[in-house]
């Protein structure tokens, strides 16, 4: 039998092409929407698994430096080492920036770690590790520094020796790292004109030997949760292992802005089979005659709910393969990164073709009121 739905969308080629596209790019929408997501979930962790740390070691009643303000001595990285099955540590501290070049000023998540300890910066691609103390920078490619550039930041003047690929913070800002002591010195030293009003009031200078947690790896085979609860016992901190502080960043940081994308997401599938329902009722009303005639020499119901069907079906397919196009078209433009996977766009395909047929079903209804007399009525 000839293919209905095919010979009727022939017909008019380009009107059901534009408006697939039209469609599609709704849909595309909502793939971005969910790279988007993607996005600030990996961005999110990627400094929690940088740091490789079995156990973080912060400020006694707080979450960590990640969900509220958190300051601990760094001689405690001393006494953690202490303790069984602890392998190796380094305080670090956490800061944002504005680093300036040419003029144009950029927004940075440094982080400052003990030179020679085991971490090291996210994908260093070129250049070296931190070597000396003092005046040395690492940054992300997209800050847009070069090699041996010199940047001036505080008081100091630093170089920068490394260059690291795709390094962002949980907030998405790009990360820079310095040596333990120039970091703390940026964060935690005052100005001179605060250090001699402090000095006035009869305030003592502010220490900089301050760290905003310890991270420590374990030897393997070690009870990480276990280590953790004998650590809070003898000293006075806070520990989490390395899943629950991802469980409180994701949860502080990521977890309304996951609800917000789920629900326009949402609303924008609502939105798009809605469409998809009105764009087939209104091509199936606008053959009223082409199926009464139908009916007239005796096409059966199921052929006419199968032409039908099947536009709607080709129709979400097209609007599906220009989501696609669209999408990672504009993928690239987007300030924060966005993740684009196979899977999720399977599972839209899934959606797409269910809410396809089911909006057919308004088409369909009215499909099958129609009176085979009306073909040959005036």
């Amino acid at each position: 039998m000839i293919n209905l739905a095919q010979r009727d969308i022939t017909h008019s080629l380009g009107k059901f092409l534009t408006t697939a596209a039209g469609v599609g790019m709704l849909l595309g929408v909502v793939l971005i929407m969910i790279g988007v997501y993607r996005g600030l979930v990996d961005d999110a962790n990627i400094l929690l698994k940088d740091t490789r740390a079995d156990l973080w070691i912060v400020q006694k009643d707080t979450l960590g430096p990640f969900a509220e303000s958190s300051r601990i001595h760094e001689d405690v990285k001393n006494q953690i080492k202490a303790f069984n099955g602890v392998k190796d540590v380094s305080a670090v501290t956490f800061q944002s920036l504005q680093l300036y070049r040419n003029n144009q000023a950029i927004r940075v998540f440094a982080m400052g770690y003990d030179v020679g300890s085991f971490y090291t910066p996210h994908l260093l691609i070129e250049g070296r590790p931190l070597i000396a103390e003092h005046f040395e920078i690492i940054v992300d490619k997209k800050t847009g520094f070069k090699l041996h550039e010199t940047i001036f930041i505080g008081r100091d003047i630093f170089t920068v020796v490394g260059i690291t690929k795709d390094a962002v913070s949980s907030s998405g800002d790009l990360m820079v790292y310095f040596s333990l002591p120039d970091a703390q010195k940026l964060q935690f030293l005052s100005s001179n004109e605060q250090i001699r009003n402090d000095r006035a009031r009869g305030n003592k200078d502010t220490s900089t030997t301050t760290a905003n947690a310890i991270i420590a790896t374990l030897y393997k085979g070690v009870n990480g949760s276990q280590l953790a609860h004998e650590i809070e016992q003898w000293k006075h901190v806070k520990v989490f292992t390395q899943e629950e502080q991802s469980t409180i960043l994701t949860k502080n940081l990521i977890e309304r802005s996951s609800k917000q994308i789920g629900m326009f997401t949402v609303i924008l599938l609502l939105v798009a089979s809605v469409i998809i329902s009105l764009i087939i009722y209104t091509m199936t009303m606008g053959k009223i005659k082409e199926i009464a005639i139908l009916k007239l020499i005796g096409a059966s119901n199921a052929v006419i709910v199968k032409m039908i069907v099947q536009q709607s079906v080709l129709l979400g397919v097209l609007a599906f393969l220009a989501a696609n196009l669209f999408s990672h078209t504009l993928v690239d433009l987007f300030p924060k990164r966005t993740i684009l996977i196979s899977s999720d766009a399977l599972m839209l395909l899934v959606i797409v073709t269910i809410v396809s047929v089911l909006g057919s079903l308004f088409g369909v209804r009215s499909a099958l009121k129609i009176d085979p007399a009306s073909a040959i009525g005036g």
